[in-house]
């Protein structure tokens, strides 16, 4: 049985443990990190990315079984093994890493991107599709009167997405970043566009095999 209560009060102070001050020097490399999900395994992928070229020089995948339910809020506790998983395979680490999820705008501040950047200790920037706390005024995202995050309008007649800093960068250095990554026709940075298509390959050649021993 989850304790939603006691995972809930953990959150909130981890979260007081995220610093939003650039943690890095250099800006090299750029990963993406993103998950997919068949039956009870998760598919995590990261992809490096040259931060110059945006050309891929690494990606690792990894397939674990769920341990823990879908809650909304709780992300971070399902996926958080996968990733790092797949991070703990790179040869090389990378400057950055966009995951697919919120930052500090999350009910308790600590989105999957904030709770996967204080695990490994890297900065990390949150990219979501949909908005699930505050309020968006002139392209900033406000909770009460703080700034958690900016909406982002990255493709024409498409949805926006939700930039929030994760662990280790600054809210400005955070869009600064996601914006610059961004190449079209694709919506998402390409680091993460990668992971995300990464993710759904490795899941389908998976599955392919296990029907194919059937």
């Amino acid at each position: 049985m989850v304790n939603t209560d006691e995972l809930m009060r953990e959150q909130l102070k981890l979260s007081e443990n995220v610093i939003l001050n650039d943690g890095f020097k250099r800006l090299d490399t750029i990963a993406g990190i993103d998950q997919t999900y068949s039956g009870n395994n998760i598919f995590s992928c990261i992809v490096v990315c040259s931060a110059k070229t945006l050309e891929e020089v690494e990606r690792q995948t990894a397939t674990v079984p769920a341990q823990f339910p879908y809650i909304p809020g709780l992300l971070a506790y399902r996926e958080m093994p996968a990733m790092v998983e797949a991070y703990s395979k790179l040869q090389a680490t990378p400057d950055v890493i966009i995951v697919d999820g919120h930052g500090i705008a999350h009910p308790r501040r600590l989105g999957l991107a904030s709770h996967f950047g204080l695990v490994i200790s890297r900065p990390t920037i949150g990219v979501a599709r949909t908005l699930v706390i505050g309020k968006v005024d002139h392209g900033k995202i406000y909770v009460e009167k703080e700034l958690r995050g900016f909406e982002l309008r990255t493709k024409e007649h498409a949805k926006p997405i939700y930039v929030s800093p994760g662990h280790m960068i600054s809210p400005g250095t955070a869009l600064k970043i996601v914006i610059e990554t961004t190449r079209h026709p694709h919506k998402l940075p390409e680091p993460l566009h990668l992971a995300h298509r990464g993710a759904r390959r490795e899941m389908k050649e998976t599955t392919s095999n296990e029907k194919k021993q059937y």
